[in-house]
Formats: structure tokens, C-alpha cells, sequence
């Protein structure tokens, strides 16, 4: 497996769980109208649209996507995995804590 197969794997599943998280942040907002939900909500948003922007320089940018698959140095790569990695993590145990 290459370093960009693990990061579009890393990057989808914080997609994932950042559309189901923010999903519950904005409904726990219209129910309770609370700034702490609206910034939950808007915090999810914010990082959904950068995993969003990841995915797709990953897989579908004309220039980009082919860079990193074939051209990006191995410590950039490794730098790059780490904050993915770290991101799911905490990400993953933010989606335990919500939906417990």
C-alpha cells in the first residue's frame, strides 16, 4: 500500500465521521438553540470542508492528485500521515463521547 492510499483512507473516514458528528451538532442545535452546539456544528462544518478539500486534491485534482501519488517526498508523506492518523483518533473518540 502507498502513503496516498493511506491517506485517502484516513482522510474518507474523517469525512465520515465528521458528516454523522456535525450532522448531530446542528440537529442538538435546532432542539436546544445553545452556542455550544452551534459551535460544535460550525467547528464540524469548517473540518469537514477541509477533509473534503484533502479527498479530493487526493483523488481528483488534474495536477495534484498525480504529485502525490507519484512524486511527493517519503518524509513528507509520513508528516502528512501522522496529522491524518492523529485526526481520525480524535475524531473517532469525539464520535464515542457524542453518540454515548
Amino acid at each position: 500500500m502507498q502513503w496516498i492510499d493511506v491517506a485517502r483512507v484516513s482522510v474518507g473516514l474523517n469525512a465520515a465521521m465528521l458528516f454523522g458528528l456535525t450532522w448531530v451538532w446542528a440537529r442538538n442545535y435546532l432542539v436546544f438553540r445553545t452556542k455550544h452546539a452551534v459551535g460544535l456544528a460550525v467547528f464540524g462544518g469548517l473540518l469537514l470542508v477541509q477533509n473534503g478539500l484533502s479527498l479530493y486534491v487526493y483523488l481528483f485534482h488534474p495536477v495534484l492528485a498525480g504529485w502525490f501519488a507519484t512524486e511527493m517526498p517519503s518524509p513528507a508523506w509520513r508528516a502528512l500521515i501522522v496529522v491524518h492518523a492523529l485526526q481520525t483518533v480524535a475524531l473517532a473518540f469525539l464520535l464515542w463521547v457524542t453518540w454515548d
